[in-house]
């Protein structure tokens, strides 16, 4: 058989060719990776210092007064998890507050009162346009100048305000929790049971011989209404169960002064305290200018047509704009966070002992600053990936749904 004079020789092959240079480029930085790592053993070598992740089995050493229990006795990776739980503490209830005062500030500055969108835009200025690290120095000398223990500002007897930080009610387990706990597991059950014969139901009711009697209507109902019956049995069944425990599962810690200091409660110290106002009072300011713009966007009409029908100004704002304002305000959103989360590094400043402090502090005894800071720039990367995450599916959830009316 003759062969085919006209076909292209396979190095010329634009399919050949893509493969082999995309394989290529992947060599290249395999290589590149190789060289670095060759070149930091050599460094490392020359300083007598072996590359090891024993360390992180020996004893830490150092006290950690942040956080979960530790003692000076335990291992280095249990330092490590609790300026990782330190991180996320300080992370999600600095997201929590920053958007809460985020949105409030943002919907200030299109107010139609002169004087509160005043305000807002001076308070937008003023603390996006100061760095972080001297916001936070601002922010610690103060609470550290507050009244001492025994003069704490007091707020009904449950809340104090003293130079050691905020001391909070908390609630604790009780008794009564052990037997509790199986009620919300046997409400989650339930719900997932129902959601697989619901499933169930629907694959059945999708038969040809379903849908030619006249029962569509009949069913469509009855998997309306087991559909909305999924959700609230996770919430009843633990609130019955609440109330047929014989001793209760939870308590009310108050904070107490006993001596020269509190008893009771969660206290919050002063470098919490100050590395929370310096991240919220930030953040905030650059979400309540997403927040704007994201309000500005939707379309002048909406508001024109919500007007009309007879809605109050907060109504069309709760009910019209914001509902077509967030698929909008989201994305940059998304981008604060994991600005808020990586900006919790600078708590150093301060001497919260979070993540990143506390290699610092595991760098000296030990020696191993490459798997250090591996560790913190993978938590760090883990942190900022699940976020990122979470974020995109609601976007993505919010778009369908906002698309789909």
């Amino acid at each position: 058989m003759q062969q085919d004079s006209t076909k292209i020789p396979f190095w010329r092959d634009i399919r050949f060719l893509r493969v082999f240079f995309q394989v290529l480029f992947i060599i290249g930085i395999i290589l590149l990776a190789l060289f670095f790592y060759t070149n930091m053993l050599n460094g490392l070598k020359k300083q007598d210092i072996e590359l090891s992740w024993d360390f992180l089995m020996d004893e830490a050493g150092f006290p950690i007064s942040e956080g979960i229990d530790f003692d000076p006795s335990d291992t280095n990776l249990k330092a490590l998890w609790v300026g990782v739980v330190n991180t996320l503490r300080v992370s999600i209830v600095g997201i929590f507050c920053a958007t809460i005062v985020g949105f409030l500030f943002g919907i200030a500055r299109l107010s139609s009162n002169w004087l509160i969108s005043k305000i807002a835009a001076v308070y937008v200025e003023i603390f996006r346009n100061t760095p972080l690290v001297l916001q936070l120095l601002f922010w610690y000398p103060l609470i550290l100048a507050l009244p001492r223990v025994g003069e704490s500002i007091n707020f009904f007897d449950s809340i104090f305000i003293s130079h050691r930080g905020v001391y909070l009610p908390s609630v604790e387990l009780a008794d009564g929790f052990n037997t509790w706990l199986w009620y919300p597991i046997s409400g989650i059950i339930l719900a997932f049971l129902l959601i697989l014969g619901l499933a169930a139901f629907r694959h059945f009711y999708r038969s040809p011989e379903i849908q030619q009697t006249d029962r569509p209507s009949f069913v469509s109902h009855l998997i309306f209404s087991a559909k909305w019956t999924a959700a609230p049995i996770i919430l009843i069944v633990p609130i019955a169960g609440w109330l047929l425990t014989p001793e209760t599962p939870f308590a009310l810690s108050r904070p107490e002064l006993q001596g020269f200091n509190f008893v009771g409660g969660t206290n919050l110290t002063p470098e919490f305290t100050a590395l929370l106002i310096g991240l919220t009072v930030y953040t905030s300011a650059f979400i309540a200018e997403v927040v704007r713009a994201g309000i500005q966007a939707v379309v002048k009409g909406q508001r024109e047509a919500a007007r009309s029908v007879g809605l109050k100004e907060s109504q069309v704002l709760r009910l019209v704009v914001i509902p077509q304002a967030i698929p909008v305000i989201v994305p940059p959103l998304t981008s604060q966070y994991l600005n808020l989360a990586k900006n919790s590094s600078l708590g150093i400043f301060v001497a919260f002992t979070d993540l990143f402090h506390i290699g610092k502090i595991m760098l000296v005894p030990t020696g191993q600053s490459v798997p250090i800071f591996a560790i913190i720039m993978i938590c760090y990367l883990i942190m900022s990936l699940t976020t990122s995450a979470f974020m995109n599916w609601y976007n993505r959830r919010i778009t369908r749904f906002g698309s789909a009316s």
